[in-house]
């Protein structure tokens, strides 16, 4: 799939809104509606596009605590690694988890209710699991930039 001056655009635009509506878009990139929605569904079906989502307001919903998480792992087998990833992808306070190179081999982004939650979260589940040998908290006072949202 080429990525030419339009589709960049339309991607940006999308990014920042993902419910706008094709008339709106193909105005703000300069094409007919038509060219326009034709481009994005071939965004779509290329998989350039993976999906829509909607950007939730923490502070609405209750979540009080957002942390990143370092894990490093007892033993660095491809088992031990698959087993804490199935483990992980269950628990609902794990809203990313990466596999990294460093001192460590996972970086969780986790959100809570509160400290509280957390702690019950810290213990009950990255510290009950097997594989798990070390757990670092980093705890997010503020997000100055997230384009996540």
């Amino acid at each position: 799939m080429k990525l030419d001056r339009y589709n960049q655009q339309i991607l940006r635009e999308l990014k920042y809104d993902g419910r706008i509506a094709n008339i709106q878009l193909a105005e703000k990139v300069g094409l007919s509606p038509s060219a326009c929605l034709r481009r994005v569904q071939e965004l779509e079906q290329s998989g350039v596009i993976q999906s829509y989502r909607a950007v939730l307001n923490n502070q609405r919903l209750g979540i009080g605590f957002v942390a990143y998480v370092t894990v490093g792992l007892k033993t660095h087998t491809k088992d031990a690694q698959q087993a804490f990833e199935q483990a992980i992808s269950g628990s609902t306070e794990v809203l990313e988890c990466h596999n990294v190179t460093g001192a460590f081999e996972y970086l969780l982004r986790v959100e809570t209710l509160d400290l509280v939650s957390y702690k019950t979260f810290h213990t009950d589940v990255l510290g009950d699991l097997p594989q798990v040998a070390t757990i670092s908290t980093h705890v997010v006072m503020d997000s100055p930039k997230d384009e996540r949202q």
